[in-house]
């Protein structure tokens, strides 16, 4: 007999479910579910809650809980009953609460599938996000307790609560009964509650990293009484920076009439300061960062910039001070850059924040730097200072225990002052989201990463980072399939970012080269030609150049429509009697300039050799010449296929996301333009960016160039075909796996013997071609009679696998003598049977054998693979991958992104393959692993493509249950 929903025994408590959320405001809170210790709490809450949303929650004047009451909403069994709070100080601010019922409404449990809903959120949190959030949770909880729908019913007069269910994306139904308003809501997650999720979780996480960079007031805890140290050096820059806001001095051991330090109030505690402080930056010793965290939560601080050390750099016991750090700022509601970190700016006028260490201060301009290196951070600020190059923000995280990469991500995606986001990475905390976030950035703006610690094989002390068994060629193609562009130093993502904030985005491949030296031209050829590009021959202006042949030269250049980029070469021109002239580089550089401002807008880059001063001159001459240039649009072959949107900058228009930030219009001063070489008008005059070597700027015009192929590309996403669906059985592949790995399943799961990869492949209309076991040669002759001669004998073991090279393959046996011969030959050259497991198969058509794989990597997820079979491509490493799901587009351009693709497609003569058939097979590949993610492993090898059609020859699977799908849940922060 099923006992009631009263009577179910209790179950452990369910400590997964429990989350720290950033809301509406930026700030954070926590999720847990509701305990019998929480009797007070919930009195304590329930009491600072109006009556008016008391009412909206019992339908009726509740001024108070009763005992029973409070009973029954701390006392859950976690299955039929679950109740969940929202905390901030530990204290709730919210709650919801579930109980599962039958169709009639009345208590009920397992195997009911319904369960009703209600929530309660304190007056003053509403409107911060908290029950939108709450149902985002609770409903995962419901789902994984086999609840299906949710009842609620809402008084009319409750329209906020109405707006949270109706917003949320599920699919519900409505109707007015009795008063009231009765709402069901199908908890299956749907692609409109998916993004409904995500669009508020950027703009959340947005929000929050804005608390943090556009603060009205800075308190500096840890400022020394006398000059020098940390503390000190941030006041020093604050004050320096002329931020706009209030700044104070905090230090416990300030003498109580201490007045002012360096101009400022001086306090021993924040609380003592008596007004709002939005931002503090924490610079005393580890052992005493507790004591300021809460002085700050305490007094309403929203946001720490921890640079003192200590932390997880310094050990085992350093990790537990930093978990402890995020537990209590985030209890308090607070988010936290650092620790160990070096500081963060924020160059917009109305802000001018340098809460950093930074003895050199960039200038204001259009690039975000993030970095979790100090030192690096250092080295770029440093390197962007002498070029002149400006940034909006820049940030190093440090330790990056609570804030990181992807939280400024979503900030700058939607921020009007960033153009090119530049990160210096050591470790992915989320790796899953980076990608994400890096796609949706990447169609409105560029993304250059570098990422560091690429072969050390471990995590960099003091990061918490989920472990990844993907080698880093394969991180790179993931990056690159999400438009981000991944440059192996630091110095190379300069020169990318100065490329792309300062030069429209190419419309193709071609490039114009012109200069004084023929030598220096010939240089930035060959380096074209090696980085992909189509350079044309390269124009000898001579050494007696002067700076008006450079500005014809170039005005033509530009004009030309079979151009898309030019670089310019340049050395000290040669006088009379052979002396160099320079001049500093100021006429050169105005000349340049001039020809640019005139002509179409096409990227400009300029390769100078003992030219001193040429790079700040160009900068220089930038504000002096004629307003931008108007393009003319670009040859047919480079058009885009969609219109651009106007919210996007002409250097870096591109396709947009349907949530793509608002547009910038001419009427507000920055002007957006249209597709790379479409109209252009802006108030602000493009810098040439200048580089003392050809390779420099060569490389860094190739990414421009292969990143404004990607934007185009991205405008017109791929799908996966429909046409799949009615050769695929994913239910029967589901009852297949379930039986499978049974109902107790090994956590490492199980390999698959071949029948059973060959029965779950050929659910998703993949075929092997069959093999029969050959134990002795009688056998192995019963086998090639029944499938029919020619036949190929090969050995199974492990060892000797697809090793045609060690002569364990035998092919094209045309006849019984031959397979003796061969079985005999194999057998006395690799050892027995028992050891080399032969079976015989039949031979397939003639074609090019390739593989195909799909993996799950615990932090990159599901990743599809391709190459050629054979030592050469395992031992050059020429293997494309692209992340699960896969679309049409992602299918063709894998089979082409290896190296040795030409042989696909009739190299030297050959016929070309039959692609279209390969590239389905992908995407089937990608379809399966999708669908179930119990399979942790397909391997496809060799797959022999001929000019009709394909052969799939061997095939190996591996089950297990299935890894955890954080990307898909409820919304939450990182547990560090």
């Amino acid at each position: 007999m099923q006992s009631s929903p009263e009577q179910s025994p209790p179950h452990a408590y369910p400590d997964h479910w429990e989350a720290d959320v950033v809301l509406r405001d930026g700030g954070t809170a926590r999720i847990r579910p509701i305990t019998t210790d929480d009797a007070e709490r919930l009195v304590s809450f329930y009491e600072q809650v109006s009556d008016e949303s008391k009412y909206y929650r019992f339908f009726a004047p509740y001024p108070r809980l009763s005992a029973r009451d409070v009973y029954r909403f701390t006392h859950h069994d976690y299955v039929d009953r679950v109740g969940l709070a929202v905390t901030v100080g530990g204290e709730f601010i919210a709650t919801v609460r579930y109980d599962r019922i039958d169709d009639r409404g009345r208590p009920a449990s397992v195997p009911a599938d319904q369960a009703e809903v209600a929530f309660l959120v304190q007056d003053a949190h509403q409107g911060r996000g908290v029950a939108s959030a709450l149902l985002e949770h609770i409903a995962a909880v419901a789902r994984e307790r086999g609840i299906r729908r949710f009842i609620a019913e809402v008084l009319p007069a409750n329209t906020k609560m109405i707006k949270v269910f109706r917003d949320a994306g599920y699919t519900q139904q409505r109707s007015f009964e009795e008063g009231s308003v009765h709402l069901t809501l199908d908890l299956e997650p749907t692609a409109e509650s998916l993004a409904v999720q995500r669009g508020r979780e950027q703009r959340a996480e947005a929000r929050s990293v804005q608390r943090l960079l556009a603060p009205g007031s800075v308190a500096v805890i840890g400022a020394g009484r006398t000059p020098g140290g940390v503390g000190r050096t941030v006041l020093r820059n604050l004050l320096g920076a002329g931020f706009t806001g209030r700044v104070y001095a905090v230090n416990r051991s300030f003498a109580a009439d201490q007045g002012t330090v360096d101009g400022v109030p001086a306090h021993r505690c924040v609380g003592e300061i008596g007004e709002p402080v939005d931002l503090a930056v924490v610079a005393v010793p580890a052992e005493r960062v507790p004591e300021a965290v809460a002085d700050c939560g305490e007094h309403g601080v929203q946001g720490l910039v921890v640079l003192s050390a200590g932390y997880a750099e310094w050990g085992a016991e350093g990790r537990d001070r930093q978990r402890e750090l995020v537990r209590q700022a985030r209890a308090y509601g607070m988010r936290i850059i650092g620790p160990n970190a070096f500081g963060v700016i924020n160059n917009a006028e109305a802000v001018r924040l340098n809460a950093s260490l930074a003895p050199e201060p960039p200038k204001p301009g259009r690039i975000g730097l993030f970095t979790q290196s100090g030192a690096i951070g250092i080295a770029l600020l440093s390197r962007l200072y002498r070029q002149g190059a400006g940034l909006s923000t820049f940030i190093s995280a440090g330790n990056r225990a609570d804030i990181s990469g992807n939280d400024f991500l979503q900030y700058w995606y939607e921020d009007p002052d960033t153009d090119v986001a530049l990160l210096y990475l050591e470790s992915f905390g989320n790796p899953r989201k980076f990608i994400r976030l890096a796609r949706r950035t990447a169609a409105m703006k560029p993304v250059v990463v570098v990422k560091g610690a690429r072969h050390s094989g471990s995590t960099p002390p003091g990061h918490a980072a989920p472990v990844s068994r993907i080698p880093d060629a394969t991180v790179s193609a993931l990056m690159r399939q999400a438009g981000v562009i991944r440059v192996d130093t630091v110095t190379e993502m300069v020169d990318v970012g100065l490329l792309l904030t300062d030069q429209p985005l190419p419309a193709g491949p071609r490039v114009a080269i012109l200069g004084n030296s023929e030598s220096l031209g010939l240089l930035t050829y060959d380096a074209c030609l090696t980085e992909g590009l189509r350079p044309q021959l390269p124009l000898d202006l001579t050494t007696a150049a002067t700076p008006q042949d450079f500005r014809d030269a170039l005005a033509e250049a530009l004009a030309d429509e079979d151009c898309d980029s030019v670089i310019v070469t340049a050395i000290p021109r040669v006088g009379e009697g052979g002396a160099t002239e320079t001049d500093g580089g100021e006429v050169l550089a105005t000349a340049l300039n001039e020809a640019v401002a005139a002509g179409p807008a096409k990227p400009v880059a300029v390769v100078h050799v003992e030219i001193g001063g040429l790079a700040e001159a160009l900068a220089a001459a930038a504000s002096t010449v004629a307003p931008p240039r108007t393009a003319k649009p670009p040859a047919a072959d480079t058009q885009p296929t969609t219109a651009e949107p106007a919210s996007t900058r002409s250097a870096h228009s591109g396709a947009a996301p349907a949530e793509a930030p608002a547009a910038r219009s001419a009427q507000d001063g920055r002007t957006a333009r249209t597709t790379p070489g479409g109209p252009v008008t802006d108030d602000r005059t493009s810098r040439i960016p200048a580089y003392p070597a050809a390779e420099r700027a060569v490389r860094a015009l190739a990414e421009s160039v292969r990143y404004a192929q990607w934007r185009r590309h991205s405008a017109t996403p791929g799908k996966v075909p429909e046409f799949l669906d009615d050769t695929i059985d994913e239910s029967g592949a589901s009852e297949l796996i379930d039986a499978l790995l049974g109902p107790d399943p090994e956590p490492r799961g199980r390999q698959l013997t071949h029948d059973e990869a060959c029965e779950l492949l050929g659910r998703y209309g993949i075929a092997v071609l069959p093999t029969l076991p050959a134990p002795d040669p009688e056998a192995a002759v019963a086998a090639a009679e029944r499938l029919g001669y020619p036949v190929a004998l090969k050995t199974t073991a492990p060892h000797l696998r697809h090793r045609a090279d060690l002569g364990g393959v035998r092919l094209d046996l045309p006849g019984e003598s031959a397979l003796r011969r061969a079985y005999g030959e194999l057998t006395d050259l690799l050892g027995g049977p028992a050891e080399l497991r032969p079976v015989v198969q039949a031979m397939a058509p003639r074609g090019v054998d390739t593989v195909v794989r799909a993996s799950i990597d615990p932090a990159a997820g599901a990743v599809l693979s391709f190459g050629l079979a054979g030592a050469p491509s395992e031992l050059l490493g020429d293997t494309a991958h692209r992340l699960v799901p896969a679309t049409d587009r992602d299918a063709g351009e894998l089979i082409r992104s290896i190296r040795a693709a030409p042989v696909l497609f009739g190299w030297r003569g050959a016929a070309p393959v039959d692609t279209a058939a390969l590239e389905e097979v992908l995407l089937r590949v990608s379809r399966l692993v999708d669908d179930h993610p119990e399979v942790v492993s397909v391997a496809l090898e060799p797959v022999v493509v001929a000019p009709h059609g394909l052969t799939v020859l061997g095939a190996s699977v591996r089950l297990s249950p299935p890894p955890p799908r954080t990307d898909l849940g409820p919304r939450r922060l990182p547990d560090y």
